[in-house]
């Protein structure tokens, strides 16, 4: 946990910052909370997303998995090195102070996401400021999870 994305690395605090920027392209008309996120690759491009809602809100999809169907998409079983998350909650006494973590199905899609191309994906989680938190492999957010080995 750092005090806030000045403790970061300069790629670190480089990369958080696009996603708190990217917040601003979110279609959240209904909740108003406004999801962006960020990934570098390990080839060294980025590739972002933000959570697209819907008036039928099962077939809302989150910023996370936005970004991993693009990922996958336009560079085909390239792994990702960092994943930055941050938020923008737009609600009346909302606030965008403190990190937040990714959904279970995020999750669940982030831990077969590294076991596809064999490589941890490290999370760095904020909101517009405030604190940051950095997990070192997003597979930790799902213990004990489901993944292809179970389906063997």
């Amino acid at each position: 946990m750092y005090e806030s994305s000045n403790d970061l690395t300069a790629g670190d605090k480089a990369l958080l910052e696009k996603a708190r920027a990217v917040t601003d392209k979110a279609y959240a008309p209904y909740s108003h909370f406004h999801v962006g996120a960020v990934a570098k690759l390990v080839n060294g491009e980025t590739v972002s997303g933000t959570n697209q809602e819907n008036a039928s809100f099962p077939a809302g999809i989150c910023a996370e998995r936005v970004l991993l169907s693009s990922a996958s998409m336009l560079f085909k079983d390239v792994a990702i090195d960092t994943i930055a998350i941050s938020y923008h909650n737009h609600n009346e006494y909302g606030e965008s102070s403190h990190p937040i973590s990714p959904c279970g199905i995020c999750r669940q899609s982030l831990a077969e996401y590294e076991e596809r191309t064999k490589k941890p994906i490290r999370l760095i989680l904020s909101g517009l400021e405030g604190k940051v938190f950095v997990i070192e492999k997003a597979g930790d957010l799902l213990p004990l999870s489901f993944g292809s080995i179970d389906m063997k």
